[in-house]
C-alpha cells in the first residue's frame, strides 16, 4: 500500500475516477491518506482522519513512506485558522486554507513531509482552545461562503464539510457526512437544553438525515445552505429569514464537545 500527503492547497475527491464525476469531499493541505487502488491515472484513496474514500488524479499524488505516514499521524500539529494564508517554501509561495495541517508548528515555521515552510497566520493547536470561547468566532469566519457539494473550504463548502472543519480545530474528529456525524456524541433531548457548540441534524421527507449545523446560542444556528448563514432555530427546525418559512425539519441534537 502507498501513502500520501496533500501538498496542494486543496484536492477534489471524486466518487468515480474521472474529472466530470461528482465531488464528494476535498483534501486540505497537509491531510494524509492511503492509496487502495490505481486505475487509468486515478487513485482510490482513504482519508486518514475520517476514513472517507474517493478518487484523486495520480498527477496530484504526493507520496510519503508508511513510516512517515504513521509518524505524521501522531506528530504534534497546529491547524490553520485563517481563511486563506500564504505559506513560503524556498522561493515558492502558495495559499493554504482554514483547516490545513501544520506539523511541528512553532508559531512561524512548520513541516510537511520532509519540507520546511513558513506560515505567518493564525493557527490553533487542537484540544488547546476553549470551545465555549472560540466555536462561534471560528464558525462565523465562514459567513457567506458559498455552498458547494463536497466542499470543505471558504470558497465552497457543504453543511457537513463546514461542521467537520470547524470541529477539527477543536480537536474533534467528525465523520464526513451529516448522517454519519449524527451517530456521534451524546443525545440532547430538547432544543431548550441545547448549548452553544451542539450539532443539530435535520431530515427529509424520507426521514433520512440530510443536513446539519452548529447551534450558537440565542436560538440561532450557523449552517451551510446556499451559503454559510445564521438563522433562527426552534423545536420545529430552521426558520429561513429570507424565505420567511421553515427550510429544514429538526430531527436530533447531539453534543460532541
Amino acid at each position: 500500500m502507498e501513502f500520501g500527503i496533500t501538498s496542494l492547497s486543496i484536492i477534489p475527491v471524486r466518487i468515480k475516477p474521472e474529472h466530470i464525476s461528482e465531488q464528494v469531499t476535498q483534501l486540505l493541505f497537509g491531510e494524509l491518506y492511503a492509496v487502495h487502488e490505481k486505475k487509468n491515472g486515478w487513485l482510490r484513496i482513504e482519508i486518514a482522519h475520517d476514513k472517507y474514500q474517493g478518487w484523486i488524479p495520480a498527477s496530484q499524488f504526493s507520496e510519503i513512506t508508511e513510516q512517515q505516514f504513521r509518524t505524521l499521524q501522531d506528530a504534534p500539529k497546529a491547524i490553520a485558522a485563517e481563511l486563506v494564508q500564504t505559506v513560503a517554501h524556498h522561493e515558492v509561495s502558495f495559499p493554504v486554507l482554514f483547516g490545513s495541517n501544520l506539523y511541528e508548528f512553532d508559531g512561524m515555521n512548520f513541516k510537511s513531509g520532509k519540507e520546511k515552510f513558513v506560515y505567518a497566520g493564525q493557527a490553533v493547536v487542537p484540544g488547546e482552545v476553549n470551545a465555549a470561547d472560540h466555536i462561534k468566532k471560528l464558525a462565523c469566519k465562514f459567513l457567506h461562503a458559498p455552498y458547494q457539494w463536497g466542499g470543505r473550504s471558504p470558497f465552497g463548502i457543504d453543511c457537513s464539510g463546514f461542521t467537520q472543519v470547524i470541529f477539527k480545530l477543536l480537536g474533534v474528529n467528525l465523520s464526513r457526512d451529516a448522517y454519519q456525524q449524527a451517530e456521534q456524541g451524546k443525545l440532547v433531548n430538547f432544543i431548550n437544553e441545547s448549548r452553544e457548540g451542539d450539532l443539530a441534524f435535520f431530515d427529509n421527507e424520507e426521514n433520512k438525515i440530510t443536513h446539519t449545523g452548529i447551534i450558537i446560542g440565542d436560538n440561532q444556528i450557523i449552517h451551510a445552505s446556499g451559503k454559510v448563514r445564521i438563522d433562527p432555530i426552534d423545536h420545529f427546525g430552521i426558520f429561513n429569514k429570507d424565505m420567511k418559512k421553515y427550510s429544514h425539519r429538526l430531527r436530533i441534537i447531539k453534543r460532541v464537545l
